[in-house]
């Protein structure tokens, strides 16, 4: 029988995991035994279930009052029972008398390695992560054989279902990717290629989010309700389905409420949610391309294949090699994406994990120990000593105004890794003010509760709009980022009265390239190029006078502010809100890059326009060549956590770990399909080259790529905001780019997915 998850939260909040496998999961029950030391590593142990083999082990400290043991610890602990007991899971308990947090451990072997997967649990936490990697190693009894018992490999298959958290299912990658190519070549009326590429993730992102709300039974219960509608706008006429159904469902009904829809939308789409969060307002790419069209068989074809595949919202892949979920996502979308074009590579879920616990767990007990009288060791110290005085420096001062930053953010990884970590931490404040007799935080609780009807799903909105920040130089992955961060928050919500409408986050995930840009801007110099640029310019920044440089910044940021806070009540401002934040942006873009340029022209540097053959053509930078660079200027779009907060808290990242200079295999491979980087000879690939820029369009192009390169190259290695090192021993050297990480506007520390952290 399903899973009992009411009686399985309780066990589990009350650390009761002998309860949990044997009562509720359907492991076997085991005679209890006197606990047993491991070896000389102050921890004890004892078997609480098993099944075909395949232990379930509790490993606590043999002292009082002991903490959960480190890396190294838990890895040499579980080396040790591993002699007794080859296939096992470990749950790590910091004390067996006051519980509370506890470590499921679990080892997943590959090519001779060993990959350890780590998954906490802290006491008074909402428990749906855990509950999620929990679900998969239930045991029905259908599956059981007739002396009770399964195989061994069909329970260790569980296990990796549920606790490998990196499974990725290749079948749906290598589908996806060809249905992708024939999706976009049926959508007309978009003339660029790149936009039309770029349209077709943005509506298979759309398609994508509802068919999980729909297999969560969150539109009208009904897990074919894409397909349904399907048929039906066939019923009424060929190749209306985009037109006239699928534009109501985005722009009336997920994007209204439903007394602000249309009569003829209420009809057509039936009782939906109410989403909001920037996801279903009309794109740049509609407002600028008004006679889109895309035929009916392009959505058949995107629902036929998603219809083979089951859809969850857990945080870990399902047991079978069909299921769906965000963290897949993730991982397929930074496939597809040409990877060593943008410098797009998957960083590994235990590495954002370990980097997000070391960074965040780091920087909130340095700003408690900061402002409060007590001083702790570790956050779990912190948290088992949790009073009223901590829960409010936490949850007013501390927690709220806590920046992460992910500067090169791709599909979002590291972002959902700390909104993961900081949910712990929430959790287990709010579990604790369950317990503490305080009347100002008890009924802070109460407010909340009454305003929300998922604590889970509160907790996690405010962390997504409060806590985390991310830019990418392509524009499609800030909106697959955004995506996997809705989906994370509508993974909290049980039930369809549980879904509140989702956070306004436009401004918080943006796109630019986060290596080149103002990380301050002087407002002299912005007024300067405003009264250069003549009346017109100031009215079109809505300045004055010369000096309204911060008068212009504070409407950017109060519109910001609005945009960000506006609710169902101003759902019809949202878009004029933002189309208006964006305009402004834009002009203020202008006189950004122009004193950008000014920097790079006071430091000697030139545009470099390459030649077929002899040195390339010097020519003095302009405009144009400033915004082909995609600045992100740190001063003007995030002004008030660079200046006025002095920085982001954390930055935390997986950066380019490529030399910055053109790469022709790279360049050629996109027009030829023989040019990959390993496999073609050089002697080949001077043949192929040659051949191919005989044609005075791909000549073109090549020499455009190869002129992008030596005047960025020359500024990073000339300003001071970069601390460049140089590799290899010829005299031409080349700027890593992954060291201009430390241009980003942060005193906080910051953590590289490559590397143990370390200050920088």
């Amino acid at each position: 029988m399903p899973l009992d998850r009411a009686k399985a939260r309780e066990l589990l909040s009350n650390f009761d995991f002998r309860s949990l496998f044997v009562e509720e999961m359907g492991w076997s029950a085991v005679p209890k035994e006197s606990p047993q030391p491991v070896g000389d590593s102050g921890y004890m142990r004892r078997l609480i279930a098993t099944m075909s083999g395949v232990s379930v082990l509790e490993v606590y400290p043999a002292a009082p009052d002991g903490a959960l043991p480190d890396r190294d610890t838990s890895d040499r602990i579980h080396t040790k029972i591993a002699k007794l007991s080859h296939e096992n899971v470990i749950i790590f308990l910091d004390d067996d008398r006051d519980r509370a947090k506890c470590m499921l451990y679990w080892v997943k072997r590959e090519e001779g390695k060993r990959r350890p997967r780590r998954h906490h649990y802290f006491k008074g936490q909402p428990g749906d992560l855990f509950m999620s990697k929990i679900d998969g190693m239930v045991i029905e009894m259908d599956e059981l054989r007739e002396d009770g018992s399964l195989p061994i490999s069909a329970v260790t298959g569980k296990l990796a279902a549920s606790l490998d958290i990196e499974r990725v299912t290749k079948k749906f990658y290598n589908e996806f990717s060809e249905l992708r190519v024939d999706f976009i070549n049926l959508i007309k009326g978009i003339a660029n290629d790149g936009e039309r590429f770029w349209y077709a993730s943005v509506l298979l992102n759309r398609l994508m989010f509802i068919y999980f709300l729909q297999n969560k039974g969150f539109i009208q219960g009904n897990s074919r309700y894409l397909d349904d509608k399907l048929a039906e706008s066939r019923s009424r006429g060929s190749d209306r389905y985009y037109s006239e159904f699928l534009e109501a469902l985005f722009f009336e009904g997920f994007a209204k409420p439903e007394h602000e829809r249309s009569v003829e939308a209420g009809s057509l789409l039936g009782s939906i949610p109410y989403l909001n969060g920037g996801l279903f307002l009309r794109h740049k790419l509609e407002d600028d391309n008004s006679a889109i069209r895309i035929p009916d068989k392009a959505f058949d074809n995107v629902l036929k294949l998603f219809g083979r595949y089951s859809w969850h919202l857990d945080d870990t892949p399902g047991a079978r090699d069909n299921e769906i979920n965000p963290d897949v996502l993730g991982y397929i979308f930074e496939k597809y994406i040409n990877q060593k074009a943008f410098g797009a590579y998957y960083t590994r879920t235990e590495i954002t994990e370990y980097l997000c616990e070391r960074s965040i767990h780091s920087v909130i007990l340095a700003k408690v120990n900061q402002h409060s009288a007590r001083q702790f060791s570790d956050l779990s110290d912190l948290l088992m000593r949790l009073d009223g005085d901590l829960c409010r420096l936490l949850l007013d001062e501390i927690l709220p105004r806590l920046s992460i930053l992910d500067p090169a953010c791709g599909s979002g990884a590291f972002l959902v890794a700390a909104m993961k970590n900081l949910l712990d931490v929430y959790g287990a404040v709010y579990g604790r003010i369950e317990v503490l007799n305080d009347h100002y935080l008890s009924s802070e609780l109460a407010k909340i509760r009454r305003n929300h009807p998922s604590l889970n799903y509160y907790i996690r909105k405010r962390i997504i709009s409060d806590n985390l920040y991310g830019v990418d130089i392509m524009d499609e992955a800030t909106e697959i980022a955004k995506l996997r961060l809705f989906l994370a928050l509508v993974s909290a919500a049980r039930k369809l009265e549980e879904l509140e409408p989702l956070p306004n986050i436009d401004f918080n995930i943006m796109a630019g390239n986060s290596l080149i840009g103002l990380l301050d801007v002087d407002a002299k110099r912005f007024d300067d190029k405003t009264d250069m640029a003549g009346q017109a310019q100031q009215d079109l920044l809505q300045a004055g006078k010369a000096q309204d440089y911060r008068r212009a910044l504070n409407e950017k940021n109060r519109l910001i502010a609005l945009y960000r806070d506006t609710d169902s009540d101003y759902s019809d401002r949202l878009q004029t809100l933002r189309d208006r934040i964006n305009k402004q942006r834009k002009k203020a873009q202008v006189n950004l890059n122009e004193i950008l340029l000014d920097d790079f022209r006071a430091l000697k540097i030139q545009y470099e326009q390459a030649q077929l053959k002899g040195k390339a053509k010097k020519r003095p930078l302009e405009t144009a060549d400033i915004a082909a660079l995609q600045p992100f200027h740190w001063g003007y779009e995030f002004d008030e956590i660079v200046k006025t907060r002095g920085g982001f808290d954390v930055i935390i990242t997986n950066p380019p770990w490529e030399t910055f200079k053109p790469q022709d295999k790279e360049f050629f491979a996109d027009y030829d399909e023989l040019v990959t980087v390993n496999k073609i000879r050089i002697t080949q690939f001077k043949i192929l080259k040659s051949k191919l820029l005989d044609d005075p369009q791909i000549q073109q192009a090549y020499l455009d790529y190869r002129s992008r390169y030596p005047h960025v190259n020359a500024y990073y290695r000339a300003t001071l905001q970069y601390k460049i090192r140089y590799r290899g021993s010829t005299g031409e050297s080349k700027a890593r780019i992954s060291t201009c990480i430390s241009s980003s506007p942060s005193n906080a520390t910051i953590y590289c997915a490559t590397a143990a952290p370390a200050a920088s």
